[in-house]
């Protein structure tokens, strides 16, 4: 394939089975620092709550941390998931990143709680401030950009930063919010892929270039998990395909350990919606995992590709991590 685009790393901050938060925290930076010596272009995490299995709740501060244990790869939120927030703060934070770390920020926004009913109330917030998303990204973007100077109320740090914003999504309504404000659109395949290619073709259609950018940026996340051989891969990702189970089960807990035996774990209906959900995924040796990857990538042209591997087995994130330069489909740092 000549046309070789950006790779990027999603993370939630796994916290394994029998492991302490700082444990997984300590793994996540592991990651990130192999993410970048493997040549990746973004390190971001999401914004989760309530949830013991992934250390990234206060997404901002975690970055912080990347980002002094990194040199190069980019950092940033995909994503804050802005009605849990007021803007302002949003900016101020992420204002303070890029104090910090310089232009290696990025801020992505997602428009669900990315929680439950009764942790949204514990964040004193309600469901409806999720109507609000439009108005609350454009007033973000107004923090972050160069016209507040007679403004009664300014974000220091923040103001005239600039930092990247993109929308984060799974749904026309992202899409086409994206296409209205001409900013770059990340669609969330790796686990809501039934909307791909409506979505994207409608902020393809319906872009308006802007001061941000003056055409169409595309970035599309999968599941990656590599490794020496296919059953190797195949045996890691079941703690991906586990913890998608206990989430739609409603059940709570750390990443799960890998099984050779998913059969005794899920029921038939069970597995043919986790088939669905992580049906953008690439499991196995370079050799297997390439010619499926260069064929997504042909059908949907992405500007960028993110991945994620949520797995239990660190040794095995890493692997992935390493092999991932073999693929050979990638413009690499």
């Amino acid at each position: 394939m000549s046309n070789k685009i950006p790779l990027s790393f999603l993370d939630l901050a796994p916290v394994p089975q029998g492991k302490t938060i700082a444990e997984g925290i300590a793994q996540t930076v592991e990651t990130a620092q192999q993410a970048e010596k493997s040549g990746l272009n973004r390190y971001w995490m999401a914004e989760h709550h309530n949830m013991p299995g992934i250390a990234s709740a206060a997404t901002s501060v975690l970055l912080s941390h990347i980002g002094s244990q990194t040199k190069r790869i980019r950092i940033g939120a995909g994503g804050v998931m802005l009605p849990n927030h007021a803007p302002l703060v949003i900016a101020e934070q992420f204002g303070t990143l890029q104090a910090l770390y310089g232009d290696r920020v990025d801020l992505g926004l997602g428009r669900a709680p990315g929680t439950d009913g009764a942790t949204f109330q514990a964040l004193r917030r309600q469901m409806k401030d999720a109507e609000r998303f439009p108005q609350d990204v454009q007033e973000l973007m107004y923090f972050l950009g160069n016209d507040t100077d007679g403004s009664p109320v300014q974000a220091f740090p923040g103001a005239k930063s600039g930092i990247p914003i993109w929308i984060l999504g799974s749904s026309l309504f992202g899409a086409t919010l994206a296409a209205h404000l001409g900013l770059p659109y990340v669609f969330a395949s790796h686990f809501a892929p039934q909307m791909l290619g409506q979505a994207i073709e409608a902020y393809r259609e319906q872009f308006k270039p802007s001061v941000y950018l003056d055409k169409p940026y595309v970035m599309l996340a999968a599941n990656l998990l590599l490794a020496d051989d296919d059953a190797t891969a195949q045996y890691h990702f079941t703690s991906a395909q586990q913890s998608f189970v206990r989430l739609r089960r409603g059940e709570t807990g750390q990443m799960p350990k890998p099984t050779h035996d998913m059969d005794s774990i899920w029921s038939q209906a069970e597995k043919m919606m986790v088939d669905n959900a992580l049906s953008v995924s690439f499991i196995g040796s370079v050799d297997t995992v390439k010619p499926r990857l260069e064929a997504f990538l042909a059908t949907y042209q992405p500007d960028e590709l993110i991945v994620t591997a949520n797995i239990y087995d660190q040794a095995a994130r890493i692997r992935s991590l390493e092999l991932t330069p073999a693929l050979n489909l990638f413009t690499l740092q």
